[in-house]
């Protein structure tokens, strides 16, 4: 038996958890028609197999018509997600890990355009900033019904084979009652005592209670501290959690502290990069401590070490490690092997959540197979014949390459002009903020020297290069430089610098900065970070209605933390022509797309984050030696199959382009091309 304080099983009511390993409820937005379906259910099954000891799934599951999901939610309250929630837990059931899901209604945290388009509904006559509509204060009869509700759908749950609920009150309607901030209500339910504002969640309860039984896990996910003046305090969160034990009908309390109604306050529950991790890992304990009750909390919990510690101080009894499952979904997998080195790190990118605010689903930075367990593998398997296979980049999209080509068995030589690995990723990590990313470059350089692929790095790779080697496959990865052409002005700004320049501190700031950001991506807030940082006066600009539109709300925070004090203003609807000099300085010519109006202004430094442009010279010179010619079969790859395309008989290997080599994209999608053609070869 193992010492290690993560695999010692638990004992949870009657339900016995293999290890103290869990996911937290969180929505990966895989629902199809509100339903969790094949790929909803192999994503969980895949970290079940691996050993993860409790899915808490959903984030969250809708309990009401009037509580429309923001993003694409299980419903709940339709009695055909039973049938979908049994082959759910069944599919994790079937490899020993226990099933629960999270339960909501979202109160003023939706808007009433979705769904139905009923009235959103609420103990609060304000809206929420983050979801900006603005609520129907609860009457009687709408608190009856949603009562009802959350009775119903757990009934349902139960009927699905789930082990447990968990009842969501943090930010959503059941918080919004209980909450002083947010509780305008008169009345039994009102805002005028802590009894009064508890109503709501206890009859929630006892109706849940009434109609699953006692023997049925029922348990919250709440703010046991709102962080801000006026709202629940460390004390009264400490009060709410002892009532909560003291009620008999709970049987877990996983606990979060902060508000999530606006980004940066979400940012500070949900921790990104560069932040603290476990910030409020103690005050989970404090919880534990004050009511003896089994206690469960995820909050940037990325390493095996932490998340030991909490669990051998007595901090936790399950600990969530959710996005790291994200990276990695064979953690508990790798515990059990002796192999904790062998896992994917979570960097927390953050790209996950990033993508489900932009009404997308979620996908991990770097590892491309999660979402897409049923088409792309988490596990390499070995190929049946042993190639010969080249690379040219050591960036992520090169490493991926060669670290799945050498997990296949092949022979894999990587060129790289760099006398390190990592590309563009590199140059973000030397954002104090962004060095968490570093580690996207470092698994894969571990995982390529375990299966011994040979490196030429200060080697800028020529065609007699690659094929002198003799390739059988050749994969060009070699990126892309910084792109100063302005949009359609069919030249370049030679008096412009680039956000990599600032960045990689080649060029050092000026004293009045323009930021001409038309990608509206890191590089362009970096840039502005390090101009500002360096005392400028900084705009920066965009011919976008919002600035830095690919940077989603909880990554936009640092940034916008770090220039609240600092000179720096934002201009949207504004498009550079064209950049001359005058004097000393540089004068803008500045237009929009919404009128002809032009202006002009000085600075002394224009600096452009536009993209980049391919390097793809090399990709040319190889193409007519190539059996494929560089084609690609879209449809063998979008399904995951080999690609067979065969255009030049006296071809001498397959050679393909990835990345930022074919078009400037980001990290995900370059190592997203590199596991879909590789795996196969």
């Amino acid at each position: 038996m193992s010492k290690d304080p993560l695999l010692q099983p638990y004992q949870l009511k009657h339900l016995t958890l293999r290890n103290r390993i869990m996911t937290t409820s969180h929505e990966p937005a895989y629902p199809e028609d509100g339903m969790p379906k094949e790929r909803y259910a192999a994503y969980h099954a895949e970290r079940a197999k691996a050993g993860v000891a409790l899915a808490m799934t959903a984030g969250s599951a809708a309990v009401s018509k009037d509580s429309p999901p923001v993003f694409n939610n299980i419903l709940a309250y339709k009695d055909e997600v039973v049938p979908w929630i049994r082959r759910l837990t069944d599919a994790c059931h079937d490899h020993g890990c226990a099933v629960m899901i999270q339960l909501t209604h979202l109160g003023r945290r939706t808007g009433w355009a979705k769904g139905d388009w009923l009235p959103s509904v609420s103990s609060s006559k304000h809206r929420e900033p983050a979801h900006r509509a603005f609520p129907k204060l609860a009457e009687e009869w709408d608190i009856e019904r949603i009562i009802k509700d959350f009775a119903d759908a757990a009934e349902r749950m139960k009927e699905g084979g789930m082990d447990g609920i968990e009842l969501q009150v943090y930010g959503h309607l059941l918080d919004q009652f209980w909450s002083p901030l947010t509780n305008d209500l008169d009345g039994p339910y009102g805002g005028q005592t802590l009894e009064s504002r508890l109503k709501l969640p206890m009859d929630v309860l006892s109706a849940i209670r009434k109609r699953v039984g006692d023997a049925f896990i029922v348990g919250l996910r709440y703010t046991a501290d709102e962080a801000q003046e006026g709202g629940i305090s460390p004390e009264e969160g400490i009060e709410i959690s002892k009532r909560l034990a003291a009620s008999g009908m709970v049987d877990f309390l996983n606990v979060i502290r902060g508000r999530i109604h606006t980004d940066p306050a979400m940012t500070d529950v949900i921790p990104v990069q560069g932040m603290k991790n476990a910030p409020h890992l103690d005050f989970a304990g404090e919880v534990k401590k004050a009511t003896g009750m089994p206690t469960f909390h995820a909050a940037k919990i990325p390493d095996v070490a932490t998340a030991r510690h909490a669990v051998a101080a007595g901090l936790l009894d399950m600990v969530g490690m959710t996005r790291a499952h994200m990276a990695d979904p064979h953690i508990v997998k790798k515990i059990v092997e002796g192999r904790e080195d062998d896992i994917r790190p979570c960097v927390g990118a953050t790209y996950c959540l990033d993508r489900i605010y932009q009404a997308g689903e979620a996908l991990c930075m770097h590892n491309a197979a999660t979402g897409r367990e049923l088409t792309m593998p988490h596990e390499i398997s070995p190929a049946q014949e042993k190639k010969k296979v080249v690379i040219v980049g050591a960036g992520p999209g090169g490493l991926e390459a060669a670290r799945v080509a050498a997990e296949r068995g092949h022979d894999v030589t990587v060129f790289e002009a760099q006398p390190d690995p990592g590309g563009q990723v590199r140059l973000t990590a030397q954002h104090p903020r962004r060095r968490e990313m570093i580690s996207i470059i470092d698994w894969r350089m571990a995982q390529c020297a375990a299966r011994d692929v040979e490196f030429r790095f200060n080697n800028w790779a020529e065609a007699e290069d690659v094929t002198a080697l003799n390739p059988d496959v050749v994969i060009v990865a070699t990126g892309g430089l910084p792109n100063t052409e302005l949009f359609e002005s069919g030249h370049e700004e030679d008096l412009a610098v680039t956000a990599w320049d600032l960045i990689s501190g080649d060029v050092k700031p000026g004293s009045n900065v323009l930021i001409y950001d038309e990608s509206g991506d890191h590089p362009g807030l970096m840039a502005a970070e390090v101009a500002a940082n360096a005392g400028a006066r900084v705009e920066v600009m965009t011919p976008d209605r919002v600035f830095a539109p690919d940077i989603m709300g909880m990554n936009l925070v640092p940034y916008m933390r770090a220039l609240q004090d600092k000179d720096t203003t934002f201009t949207v609807t504004r498009r550079l022509l064209g950049v001359t000099r005058e004097g000393n300085q540089l004068k803008a010519r500045i237009g929009t797309d919404y009128s002809d109006f032009t202006s002009e202004k000085l600075y002394d430094q224009v600096v452009v984050n536009y993209g980049t442009m391919p390097m793809a010279d090399l990709y040319f010179d190889l193409k007519p030696l190539s059996s494929n010619e560089g084609a690609v079969d879209h449809d063998d790859l979008i399904a995951g199959r080999p690609q067979r395309i065969m255009r030049n008989s006296d071809g001498r290997f397959q050679l393909f382009r990835i990345g930022d080599a074919v078009s400037a994209r980001n990290t995900h999608a370059a190592i997203y091309d590199a596991l879909r053609l590789v795996k196969d070869i």
